[in-house]
């Protein structure tokens, strides 16, 4: 369920060609078409997709962008930093092998949106859907086992670059946070716990609390310090013909343990399967065959994994409150839904934690 667009098109299309032109002082001729949302996934975001066409040194130019907005009114995340998103994409785009869209400009005013926002090219391709869950319907569920299993061995690979980049060299010592703690792992727990409190509002959420407590009773020690992408998964991608086009959604990103990436990419896929009582899709490879993949890609073990999925089932859930209170908000659902500590997510950490 993407947020709920309030967007006028023919105003927003306006902003957008007269901004375009500050930008673009040698093209004339702009024309915005195809100002659409995205339709398959997206919960935190104010994104816009459309093609863009123009003249420039005498030729007729077309090409297609996305906007990224920074979000205003109900907020998934406590903090949101755009701009810190724009960065770490640019990096990327421009010092790694890892394919992220090319972003073009970011506008920290809110004069034209009434919010920062940045420009990225847009990616043809298709991205595994949540909504419905790509395991349940669409276009995952209608291609071959073959492609299914090359999408997902695509996209772990794509990850494993995430995770062997010299994060210091690349100059991303900005997502180091000592304030919130010594290490990656301590600044993600202390973070997640004040958004547990933002997103209770003095209302108890046993399995997340009881989850949070678990967490610090077990913490490993001597981890590696990698870049995290965060927010991994199959839906945060584009695929075409089975290859991994672009990683998308930055917001989450950090540094820590990459097997916490690993432990994401794996508890949301049981999210959209497990946590629905859906058998996966024939093709996709087990959760065994994940990790021995994902090891003889780092060329290490992975020793932390039981951890980090207790781990991310916590993260989620603070996340889904903040989702369920958003549907309320928009009348998605009746003021009295329970949905924010019983859903999927809490039901599969229950299990998890044999609580």
């Amino acid at each position: 369920m993407p947020i709920p667009q309030q967007r006028d098109p023919e105003r927003t299309t306006q902003q957008l060609i007269a901004w375009l032109a500050g930008k673009m002082p040698r093209a004339t001729d702009l024309q915005v078409a195809n100002l659409t949302p995205p339709t398959a996934t997206g919960f935190s975001n104010d994104t816009l997709l459309f093609d863009l066409s123009w003249r420039e040194d005498g030729a007729e130019r077309q090409q297609g962008f996305v906007v990224r907005i920074e979000p205003r009114g109900y907020a998934i995340f406590p903090e949101y930093n755009l701009a810190q998103q724009y960065t770490v994409m640019r990096i990327l785009g421009e010092s790694s092998t890892v394919p992220v869209p090319r972003v073009y400009w970011i506008e920290d005013a809110g004069s034209i949106f009434g919010a920062p926002f940045y420009l990225m090219s847009k990616i043809e391709g298709r991205i595994p859907g949540d909504n419905p869950p790509y395991h349940v319907g669409g276009w995952v569920t209608e291609i071959p086992p073959e492609e299914r299993r090359s999408l997902w061995m695509d996209g772990l690979e794509v990850l494993t670059r995430i995770h062997k980049l010299d994060w210091q060299k690349l100059g991303f010592g900005f997502l180091d946070q000592p304030q919130r703690g010594a290490t990656g792992l301590a600044q993600q727990i202390h973070y997640y716990e004040n958004y547990l409190v933002w997103a209770a509002r003095g209302r108890p959420q046993p399995i997340a609390e009881r989850a949070l407590t678990w967490i610090k009773a077990h913490l490993p020690a001597g981890e590696p310090l990698a870049l995290c992408w965060g927010d991994a998964r199959i839906g945060n991608m584009i695929f075409r013909d089975g290859k991994c086009q672009a990683v998308l959604d930055w917001e989450m990103v950090t540094l820590g343990n990459p097997e916490q990436d690993l432990a994401w990419w794996l508890f949301l896929d049981r999210h959209h399967s497990e946590g629905l009582m859906t058998e996966r899709l024939a093709g996709f490879p087990s959760r065994e065959e994940t990790v021995v993949r994902y090891e003889e890609l780092m060329a290490r073990r992975v020793r932390h994994l039981e951890f980090y999925e207790i781990f991310a089932g916590f993260r989620f859930a603070v996340i889904m409150m903040r989702v369920a209170q958003m549907m309320i908000a928009y009348e998605v659902l009746p003021p009295d839904s329970e949905l924010e500590s019983n859903n999927i997510v809490t039901q599969l950490l229950q299990k998890d934690l044999a609580l």
